[in-house]
């Protein structure tokens, strides 16, 4: 399963609105430790496609939803399971750590 682009307008849809638990990360072009996590954002929707769905929304050109969530550092990486926020890592992350956060979210 890939990352998918989501926007402030399909936001609600496509997040919080999900069958499954999603992985939500904010980043953007110009932020260096967005662009060493995004390889980590891709391998864990790949590992975890069944259980997660996995998104990413450009700060930048998204400004409305940055803005409700309270996003000033990125990367943010935020968990929404039953259209809430249950988690958020800050920062370029290992795979270890995010792995073992979404594990917290699987059949709670």
């Amino acid at each position: 399963m890939s990352v998918s682009q989501v926007i402030d307008s399909t936001f609600d849809e496509e997040v919080l609105n999900h069958n499954k638990p999603v992985l939500v990360d904010f980043w953007a072009p110009w932020c260096g430790p967005c662009c060493s996590v995004a390889p980590v954002v891709d391998e864990i929707a790949q590992e975890y496609s069944d259980l997660f769905k996995v998104v990413k929304i450009n700060t930048d050109k998204n400004p409305i939803i940055a803005s409700k969530y309270g996003i000033r550092s990125i990367p943010s990486l935020m968990i929404f399971k039953n259209g809430s926020r249950v988690d958020m890592l800050i920062g370029a992350i290992p795979k270890s750590t995010l792995a073992a956060t979404l594990n917290k979210y699987v059949d709670s």
